[in-house]
């Protein structure tokens, strides 16, 4: 184990250590296409206006990768077994609600036929709609921040040159659509 220092405290145990550094929400999500290669993105049952990959946050031990392949599979019936290959990587700072920064890892899904995307089963708990579009339906349909990424992770998988987005915080939402974070 190393020593850790942190400013103007020398040296401290890493379970004190951590608590004087910021600390970090993980997602993991999985991006596919069509075989026109337009993305595929499901409708959010918490938010209507947000569309979503397959992904969620990491649960206890386990890594971003394994989480967009479990996620995947809970969300879409999709049982993934490609390899890990990172398209892009998102960071929000604190705030927004969110008492943590959030750090997102979007790998490829590859491309689906058409019979593919027909046999996805959503989970009605999560998401209501799936829909495939083109990046310029997408930037009429998605909030500007949401779009930045879908375009950002899309060129990424073209180029083969990964993505790295830093976001405002973003602003969470309770089922009913009121703001979390704010005295109501």
């Amino acid at each position: 184990m190393t020593e850790e220092a942190s400013p103007g405290h020398g040296w401290l145990p890493p379970d004190q250590y951590v608590t004087t550094i910021a600390n970090a929400t993980f997602f993991g999500c999985l991006f596919f296409t069509d075989t026109q290669g337009r993305p595929m993105q499901m409708r959010s049952v918490l938010d209507p206006d947000r569309w979503d990959w397959p992904g969620g946050n990491t649960e206890k031990g386990e890594t971003p990768w394994e989480t967009a392949v479990r996620e995947c599979f809970e969300e879409t019936g999709i049982r993934f077994a490609g390899e890990p290959r990172l398209l892009a990587t998102s960071f929000a700072p604190v705030g927004g609600g969110w008492p943590l920064c959030h750090i997102g890892f979007t790998f490829d899904g590859g491309t689906l036929t058409d019979d593919q995307i027909d046999a996805i089963v959503l989970d009605p708990t999560e998401h209501s709609d799936l829909s495939v579009r083109s990046l310029d339906e997408w930037r009429a349909a998605m909030d500007p921040g949401e779009y930045t990424l879908l375009a950002a992770t899309d060129a990424a998988r073209r180029s083969g040159v990964a993505a790295y987005l830093q976001h405002e915080p973003v602003q969470r939402r309770r089922p009913d659509g009121t703001p979390i974070g704010e005295n109501l």
